[in-house]
């Protein structure tokens, strides 16, 4: 289970396919891939035709439906995708330089080190204007983490712990619940004004400008990437969810640089 985003920049791929095809096409790869190696790390060398596993998915009526899925099958579901990879090499979406690189995902559980790196990266009151940026979001879009707190109810399914953290920015007090509705509870996508404005917020970009200048980043500058830099480095104290979240915030700059949606699927 994940969180999936996709940069929605129009490729011959997603016309061919659609996101949706590619985004099942690489899931099925990715859980045949794992399949294949949990036989063949107990021992097990029967070929993929031969290798079956139980899928329990849930109907739109709510009922729990077990499928026996062929790992076979989802290899040949996935052959769809090796004549379309070659268009994936120098497209400006491809953020991984490996093919499909405009897609990727966040892993539940979300750990307690995500949850605070995230809110860590909020502005406080010295930082005014995005530190009001934020605090008017919050205040006009009425986010109270409603959408996100059934999430965190199920033990250790959607996030590592129980208990909320909580980051208090002067006279505003951010949760995690909070962040994670803004970034994926509410909308199947993120604009690109959006997206700024969350750049701004989360630090992907630097964060010392003048009103003017925040004005400016809607839409993106066609120089974009090398006016405002990504802040956002990579270190060896990264657990999975932060090395993850990184690439999500990584994955929003370049749909802002490019003026796409960032579309999400939690």
């Amino acid at each position: 289970m994940a969180i999936d985003y996709i940069i929605d920049y129009d490729c011959i791929p997603k016309q061919t396919i659609g996101t949706d095809g590619i985004l099942q096409r690489l899931k099925a790869r990715e859980r045949a891939y794992t399949v294949i190696k949990l036989f063949r790390d107990h021992g097990d060398e029967r070929p993929p035709s031969e290798m079956g596993f139980e899928f329990v998915r849930r109907t739109p009526e709510g009922e729990e439906e077990t499928q026996v899925i062929v790992v076979q099958d989802l290899l040949d579901e996935a052959q769809a995708l090796t004549p379309l990879e070659p268009h994936c090499a120098g497209c400006p979406a491809n953020r991984t330089g490996q093919p499909f690189g405009c897609m990727g995902f966040v892993s539940y559980p979300i750990s307690e080190q995500g949850e605070s790196w995230l809110l860590d990266r909020l502005p406080v009151p010295d930082e005014p204007l995005v530190w009001l940026l934020l605090r008017q979001v919050v205040k006009e879009f009425e986010y109270d983490g409603a959408s996100v707190r059934e999430w965190r109810e199920t033990a250790n399914t959607f996030f590592e712990a129980a208990d909320v953290k909580v980051r208090r920015l002067g006279e505003v007090k951010v949760d995690a619940n909070q962040m994670f509705e803004i970034l994926f509870g509410r909308r199947p996508y993120i604009i690109p004004k959006q997206a700024a404005l969350l750049l701004l917020v989360l630090r992907v970009i630097e964060r010392d400008l003048e009103a003017d200048e925040i004005r400016a980043l809607n839409p993106a500058p066609a120089d974009a990437l090398a006016r405002y830099p990504i802040t956002i480095t990579d270190d060896e104290t990264d657990d999975q969810t932060v090395r993850e979240l990184k690439d999500f915030l990584r994955a929003l700059y370049t749909a802002w640089a490019l003026d796409v949606n960032l579309l999400i699927d939690a």
